[in-house]
């Protein structure tokens, strides 16, 4: 299962980070050098929750920011009550 999210269609993206030394210019330095840069992943904040699709309630993988959103219709709670022992 990938991290996807069902309504908003996040997703993992790629990107970079870059490492720097040096001092500034306008803090008095000969400028900031590049040093390195290397591969990195952003990943969407995405949680599985039980919903409401189609009528029917099923786990979907969701962001945070669709549940905030108000995007997810969420079960109604069961009132299950194990039925009582009768001892003969």
């Amino acid at each position: 299962m990938s991290r996807v999210c069902y309504f908003t269609g996040k997703k993992t993206v790629s990107g970079r980070t870059i490492s720097r030394r040096g001092k500034a210019k306008y803090l008095g330095g000969v400028g900031r050098r590049v040093t390195g840069v290397t591969k990195r992943k952003f990943k969407p904040n995405v949680q599985k929750v039980r919903a409401i699709v189609d009528g029917k309630v099923c786990r979907i993988k969701v962001s945070a920011k669709a549940i905030r959103m108000g995007l997810v219709e969420k079960p109604p709670k069961r009132n299950y009550k194990p039925a009582e022992e009768v001892n003969g």
